[in-house]
């Protein structure tokens, strides 16, 4: 299944490279076992959404491995793909971009044909052939309807695609310039958040060596991945249908946004070597 990864510095842009080619669980090491595609998404200077993806695996994607040690942000949000729904190619390749904001998904859900229907005119926004995308289209119309509140556009957009659709998961995260969102939902992948302060280096660790990697050692950070990353203690799984916001200034907000199971899950194959323990 899809691996997810956000982090976000809140006022202060970083490199995320640590996470993305050189912890022991990296993304390019889970892109070995996820091979559909590889996407990094964070924002420039202006706050403008880069997208940089492709239908390649980032162990050997050298356009990833190039944005991964180069590219600066106050929020990142990754994937790397393991396809059920849509083509490869770069349109059906995570993250997306949508009104200012980032998103990816890890899981999938059927009947794609009602959920267009409930997305109306932003049905627009839409350029691939995924259900992820619509999931976001209709994150984004319900955050507009919600004032604005991207947290309670997930979870409006979750609760209603669970009581209406066939479900495996809905875990996904959505970042802005210094903020991050995450939901996981319901309870057959893990989704984990972590919390780094100022200060704190960050060690490639092997057999033989401890590598000093400083890009995130000066700046406090969340962090928020399908694995835990770098084998440490201090990661926290989230609950099922719990949304966790990271604010700018790196405060946490959390609660039980879904709490009811989805009306129809989709049970994960026995034996898939995706499924999260």
């Amino acid at each position: 299944m899809c691996r997810l990864f956000g982090l976000t510095a809140g006022t202060n842009r970083v490199k995320a490279t640590f996470w993305l080619l050189d912890a022991p669980d990296s993304l390019g090491a889970q892109s070995r076992r996820n091979v559909d595609g590889t996407g990094l998404g964070y924002f420039g200077p202006d706050g403008g959404i880069v997208l940089d993806k492709q239908p390649e695996p980032a162990f050997r994607d050298r356009e990833f491995q190039r944005a991964a040690r180069q590219a600066e942000s106050s929020a990142f949000v990754a994937h790397v793909r393991w396809a059920t729904a849509g083509g490869r190619t770069v349109r059906n390749t995570h993250p997306f971009g949508m009104k200012g904001r980032v998103m990816a998904h890890n899981g999938g859900f059927g009947s794609l044909a009602r959920l267009e229907a409930e997305l109306g005119p932003y049905a627009d926004l839409v350029l691939g052939d995924t259900d992820s995308e619509r999931y976001f289209a209709l994150i984004i119309k319900e955050t507009d309807a919600h004032g604005g509140d991207v947290g309670a556009g997930i979870a409006a957009a979750a609760s209603w695609i669970a009581a209406n659709l066939p479900v495996s998961s809905l875990n996904a995260i959505v970042a802005a310039p210094g903020e991050l969102w995450a939901l996981r939902y319901p309870d057959q992948h893990a989704l984990h958040i972590l919390g780094r302060p100022e200060g704190v280096e960050l060690h490639v660790r092997s057999a033989t060596s401890s590598v000093h990697a400083p890009d995130l050692a000066d700046a406090a950070s969340v962090v928020i991945a399908s694995e835990k990353l770098d084998g440490e203690n201090g990661w926290r799984m989230l609950a099922p249908g719990e949304i966790v916001h990271v604010r700018p200034d790196l405060g946490v907000e959390s609660w039980i946004a879904v709490p009811e199971p989805p009306a129809h899950l989709v049970p994960l194959p026995p034996g898939n070597p995706n499924i999260d323990t």
